[in-house]
């Protein structure tokens, strides 16, 4: 469906509610935001006239009618697949414009920016890091509330994120987050290092820090919520792999009284982290061998 059919679909469904609900009272919100379409990203089409478009792109982005910025974020997404090229040296200004609809408490809009989060991050990669950190609290925060069709989609978006962005990078923007107060938020972050440090690879994880890492870890191991505490079950365990095979590689003949990995492991928790989380995290690990 083109831009200008989905905002004559949204305009005609907006006045049709109002009119059928003139007589009854306030109008139930999400009667008219359940006729959005939400158009999938593989069922994205070129814009007619993308220039056009893009000359007044801002300006819709931060218009008062929210079916005017359904219509413009829709448009973002097109724009971002097919002239990404164009759209990039206003990539910092349309991010700023997204991230204001998230924070929108229309359901309707915020999914529509969620989709675009998804869509710029997935075209501009490693660009958006300069951008990402309003738009990534955004879909932390609407990733852990209770409304599910927001919630699904914002997990969604967090996904591509930890797939299409470096985990190098990524993890300095998710360290922020480890202790945020919002348990769910916590429960979030948790799984996205998780996925970005397996991105990682053992070279990655040594060069990043395994410092760094396994006090992530050890803190999430006692987190509140299970998601968290599983999340930062698997980073445990992908962290040992990891030092395992590290300490392989070095161990050399040479040495006259080689250690085992298990007590290297055990001697490396001990000295980075508190007992108690040394043993967290050693119960863990430990368990797995």
């Amino acid at each position: 469906m083109s831009g200008k059919a989905l905002r004559d679909l949204n305009a005609t469904t907006l006045l049709e509610r109002k009119n059928d609900n003139s007589n009854k009272g306030d109008i139930a919100p999400e009667a008219v935001y359940s006729e959005i379409e939400y158009i999938e990203t593989e069922n994205l089409k070129d814009l007619a006239d993308a220039d056009t478009n893009l000359i007044t792109l801002l300006d819709r982005l931060d218009s008062k009618d929210w079916i005017v910025v359904c219509e413009a974020l829709n448009h973002v997404r097109q724009l971002s697949i097919f002239h990404k090229e164009a759209m990039l040296p206003i990539l910092g200004n349309i991010t700023t414009l997204t991230v204001k609809s998230l924070k929108n408490p229309r359901s309707a809009l915020c999914k529509t920016a969620i989709m675009a989060s998804s869509d710029l991050i997935k075209a501009y990669q490693d660009q958006m890091i300069d951008f990402i950190d309003p738009m990534l609290l955004q879909l932390l925060l609407k990733a852990s509330q209770d409304k599910r069709f927001v919630c699904e989609a914002a997990e969604k978006a967090l996904i591509m994120t930890t797939t299409c962005i470096s985990p190098n990078l990524l993890l300095q923007k998710l360290e922020l987050y480890v202790k945020h107060k919002n348990p769910r938020i916590r429960a979030k972050v948790s799984m996205c290092i998780c996925r970005s440090v397996h991105r990682l690879g053992v070279e990655g994880i040594k060069e990043y820090g395994l410092d760094a890492l396994i006090q992530i870890a050890a803190t999430q191991l006692n987190d509140h919520l299970p998601e968290a505490r599983e999340a930062a079950r698997k980073l445990s365990l992908e962290l040992r792999a990891a030092y395992d095979k590290y300490v392989s590689n070095h161990q050399t003949e040479e040495m006259s009284h080689p250690t085992s990995n298990s007590d290297a492991w055990e001697q490396f928790c001990c000295m980075k982290l508190s007992p108690g989380n040394a043993q967290a995290v050693l119960r863990v690990t430990s368990a797995a061998i």
